[in-house]
């Protein structure tokens, strides 16, 4: 809702009105005003377009009756801000989804403030400050001027008005109320005839006349009011007085000189009790502000057309029934007639009976045993009448599902029903729905402190915050080894997270007195059918961070279509979370539980089948991914049992590639350290997974990954898998520009490769090898290399292996100096890419014939080409390539004469690869740029370029620091000869 209402101020207390900075405005037509009436009651609630027609018009609204809606909301938007410019979003009346919402700060709109002052009236008035709550409520009231949208037509305009002179009445009564209880009878008198005459079926006016009667000494006036309301009462509604209204008249009949007023906290028990079940509020609840103030908003009183009911769900030990109870103290004042409390064990072998409960609170309502009805529906049915005229909040706690709750639920829009509940209770009619999640890292150590003392969380803040990261940030966890902490003066928080660093023993570790997470957690999985159970553990075996739901579908051997319904069944138990539309994860303490109990209830068998199952689903599916964003690959040989995804385009086939990769990396890590040793499939695994080096990504990863496959291939003599995991690594070297560490990689790669007889392997061996050559300007043993993998490329069908080997080859070329070979390579290598149809690959072989066309004199055509490299590279978001290109064509134009746009785009460069973080190309950028600024006179910046690039070379220990270091010299030189000529011109006469 915005902070500012621009002036404007709206009434609905009387004919509706408007103002701005005090001058009234022209509403429109009658539809027009309707409308506005309508989502000022909403308060900043949206309204859909079919409710403002039906509102508008009821149930024969005209053909065009959208059409008409938009054009009242264009002529009120141009009303209510004047001054806003076309195009510009509106502040106040704005679109939501099909509909509007009028929002604007409270204080703007009389119904606002009249129920913020009858709220602050009940607070008052709970603190014993009578007279400042009679205040609050004639301030409140003085706000109405006439009938509630006096003059307004429309289908829901009576219901509107109904509702709102309730409320007037029911503040009007309470009032009155606080009159007699200030000792005010004789001056009330008068309003409660006229009140009562206006309606004379109101029990609750009728009881306040009779004992203001009786304390003005008019008891036998008092008793005639009572028996002509008992008569009107009988003949137009069949209905003899309420409890209440019997109790003061008898006594009347016995003479009691205190007749008390009618309501809370003021009459004897049985009359009209005021039930006050809420637990305390817990004195160390810490955190949660954002939440509580949620919680509190959508139980404020307001004129709600439905009850409130809101219902809180999350996993076990996460804090639910503390937020909800201290919450509902929060708000206890807006519910002065009580406030009811049930644990309905819903986590228990045996949940609370409805029945029973409803029994209790009958009961604490005033209702006596010999009166409270037998059966469930009964006694949700007379609960409904005892809350009929009052405003309760009813708070159920650990609700099983929504058939335990429905028969709790009042028929009296002014109550209010706060629910916890493990399970999303999403059957239940109108209910507003909150998850509950973990604490934040702050709030927990926060909640550590208050239980242990501040003092030795500020001692130890380092072991403080990582004991809570090892509770998983779960506020029931913290308690538990905050209570072990408290309880053992001399263990330092140190010591806990040494013995909670174990994840295998930490459930155990979590546990003092009758507290336990483990025990908490067992609760939600005993309510689990066995099909429910055994997705909970088998979900829980994989390392990824989360899983797909074909991915886990995989994992328990069934179709994707069965495997979803059981993972939201879990997310709908809180046993399972969904972060994003058909993806999964566990809480970090419940998948430890969950795999205690696929230990205890799954044999090793069972559970080496469902990693495996997962682990040739990945493949299937990196396979199928790789042969689609590189056609014409070869690598034919990598295959899987078990049918994997497909995907209808190579983009589709990349995200995919992005979205897994730290569920493919854990998976790959999985895969070796398991017992099994599935090092085959990791290797290939992690093969399938080149893509992802095109864009610098993932490098840690890969290469903690391959480091981990080559140990354990190696140790189980695979030379095959401990060859291509060389590979990978190799890779990984060459991305990040190690071309020290590389060498040897590669040397070992090869040799494993042809000992296996791993064809392709060996070639992009050779292919990778000759790279560094080619860094290294041993250019005669690159192309030696590269002719070696061109014919097994060619040999094994590799076809985009030979097109990548021609754009080697090509710069290698160049480099001899062969500029027609290279030219013909390059183009061959365009051609073959083209004909493969990947349009990411041929920007790479137009980036390899951009660079042999400008080492050939050919800069207005080398452009065209890099340009084009750039396009293409930029259509599929691959900014390390992007910086690459870059710099290319800031080489491209030094050689045609324009050092500006040289420049500028080694400016760009520098950028892009320092945020991809791409050492060589960075500073080939920088050397560039430097070349640029000394054409442009700029000789400090092209020196502090040039000072960049070369520290970069020199560490990565490649022949272009050389390079640098002769144009550094020649600088310094430079330099110093031209300071020694100012020297020289500063020291001669003047003339």
């Amino acid at each position: 809702m915005v902070n500012d209402a621009g002036g404007l101020t709206f009434a609905v207390l009387g004919r509706l009105r408007a103002w701005r900075d005090g001058e009234a405005l022209e509403l429109g037509s009658p539809q027009q005003r309707t409308l506005l009436a309508e989502l000022l009651l909403r308060q900043g609630h949206a309204a859909s377009a079919a409710e403002i027609v039906d509102a508008v018009w009821g149930e024969n609204p005209p053909p065009r009756a959208v059409g008409a809606l938009r054009t009242y909301v264009s002529r009120l938007r141009k009303l209510l801000e004047p001054e806003r410019e076309p195009g510009a979003a509106p502040r106040f009346l704005v679109s939501v989804s099909d509909g509007y919402a009028l929002r604007i700060p409270r204080q703007a709109l009389d119904v606002a403030r009249f129920e913020d002052r009858v709220a602050a009236a009940a607070r008052a008035r709970a603190c014993g400050r009578l007279t400042d709550a009679r205040d609050l409520l004639r301030s409140a009231l003085a706000l109405w001027t006439d009938e509630p949208l006096h003059g307004l037509a429309g289908a829901q305009v009576r219901s509107h008005r109904d509702r709102l002179a309730d409320r007037r009445l029911m503040a009007l009564e309470t009032r009155l109320e606080l009159d007699l209880e200030l000792g005010a009878a004789e001056p009330a008198l008068r309003e409660l005839a006229e009140l009562t005459a206006r309606h004379p079926l109101r029990e609750r006016l009728c009881a306040l006349r009779l004992v203001a009667l009786h304390r003005a000494g008019r008891s036998a006036e008092a008793l005639a009011v009572y028996e002509e309301t008992r008569r009107a009462l009988s003949e137009e509604l069949g209905l003899e007085p309420g409890r209440e209204l019997v109790g003061i008249q008898r006594r009347i009949l016995a003479a009691a000189p205190d007749a008390p007023a009618p309501g809370a906290g003021h009459l004897t028990p049985g009359e009209r009790a005021v039930p006050a079940q809420l637990p305390g509020d817990p004195a160390d609840f810490t955190g949660r502000e954002e939440t509580v103030d949620e919680l509190c908003r959508a139980l404020a009183p307001g004129h709600p057309q439905a009850v409130v009911t809101v219902a809180v769900s999350g996993i076990g030990g996460v804090g639910k029934s503390a937020l909800a109870v201290h919450a509902a103290h929060r708000v206890r004042e807006d519910f002065p007639h009580g406030q009811f409390y049930a644990d309905l064990q819903g986590t228990g072998e045996r949940p609370a009976d409805p029945a029973t409960v409803l029994g209790s609170f009958l009961r604490a309502l005033g209702v006596d045993d010999a009166a409270v009805p037998d059966g469930l529906a009964e006694r949700a049915a007379c609960f409904r009448t005892q809350l009929a005229d009052r405003r309760v909040l009813i708070l159920l706690d650990n609700a099983r599902d929504a058939d335990q709750v429905r028969p709790f639920l009042p028929g009296t829009p002014s109550c209010a029903v706060l629910i916890t509940s493990r399970a999303k209770l999403g059957d239940l009619p109108s209910a507003r729905l909150m998850d509950l999640d973990v604490m934040t890292a702050r709030e927990a150590v926060t909640l550590l402190g208050r239980v242990v003392g501040t003092d030795r969380t500020e001692a130890e803040p380092e072991p403080a915050a990582q004991l809570v990261l090892a509770c998983g940030l779960l506020p029931l966890a913290v308690r538990i080894v905050a209570a072990r902490l408290a309880t053992r003066p001399t263990w330092t928080l140190a010591t806990l997270n040494d013995r909670l660093a174990d994840r295998k023993h930490r459930l155990a570790e979590l546990r003092v007195a009758d507290l336990a997470v483990e025990a908490a957690f067992a609760l939600g999985y005993h309510q689990l059918d066995e099909r429910a159970r055994r997705t909970f553990r088998l979900l829980s075996l994989p390392d990824g961070t989360d899983i797909s739901a074909a991915a886990a579908a995989a994992v328990l051997g069934l179709a994707e279509r069965e495997a979803e319904p059981l993972c939201e069944a879990l997310v709908d138990a809180s046993l399972l979370e969904s972060p994003a539309p058909g993806r999964y994860r566990f809480h970090d303490l419940l998948r430890l539980f969950a795999r205690e109990r696929a230990e205890a209830e799954e044999s090793p068998r069972q559970r080496a089948d469902a990693l495996r199952r997962l682990m040739e689903f990945y493949v299937a599916t990196a396979r199928a991914s790789h042969l689609l964003t590189s056609p014409g690959a070869g690598r034919r040989d990598v295959a899987s049992p078990t049918p994997g995804l497909t995907f209808d385009s190579a983009d589709a086939a990349r995200d995919w590639l992005f979205t897994e990769a730290s569920c493919l990396f854990a998976a790959v890590g999985q895969a070796v350290a398991e017992p099994s040793h599935a090092v085959a499939p990791a290797a290939d695994l992690l093969l399938m997974m080149d893509g992802l080096f095109e864009y610098g990504a993932h490098g840690r990863e890969f290469e903690q990954a391959a480091r981990a496959v080559i140990a354990c291939a190696l140790r189980v003599a695979d030379r095959r898998s401990a060859g291509r995991a060389y590979l990978v690594l190799g890779s990984v070297y060459y991305h990040a520009d190690r071309l020290v560490e590389l060498v040897p990689v590669c040397r070992e790669a090869l040799a494993l490769s042809r000992a296996a007889d791993d064809p392709l392997t060996t070639a992009d061996c050779l292919v990778q090898l000759s790279r560094c050559d080619h860094h290294m300007r041993r250019h005669d043993a690159a192309r030696e290399r590269l002719s070696e993998a061109l014919a097994v490329f060619r040999a094994n069908g590799d076809r985009l292996g030979e097109a990548n080997a021609f754009g080697a080859l090509a710069r290698v070329y160049l480099a001899l100096g062969h500029r027609e070979p290279a030219l013909m390579v390059a183009e061959e290598g365009l051609a073959l890419h083209r004909s493969l149809g990947s349009t990411h690959l041929v920007g790479h072989a137009l980036y390899q014939l951009g660079i042999v066309l400008a080492g050939t004199g050919r800069t207005e055509e080398s452009a065209a080409r890099l340009t084009e490299a750039l396009t293409l590279f930029g259509a599929h978001r691959n900014r390390l390539w992007e910086g690459l290109t870059l710099f290319r064509m800031a080489e491209n134009d030094l050689a045609a004469g324009a050092p500006e746009r040289a420049a500028r785009h080694a400016e760009q460069s520098v950028a892009t690869l320092e945020e991809v973080r791409d050492a060589w190309g960075r500073a080939k950028a920088l050397a560039v740029l430097g070349h640029a600024l000394d054409l442009l006179h700029h000789p400090d910046r092209a020196r502090a370029s040039r000072l960049a690039a070369y520290e970069i070379f020199l560490r990565l220990g490649v022949p272009e620091a050389d390079d640098l270091r002769i144009l550094l010299t020649r600088d310094g030189a430079r330099e110093t000869a031209g300071a020694g000529a100012r020297e020289e011109a500063a020291a001669r006469p003047a003339d």
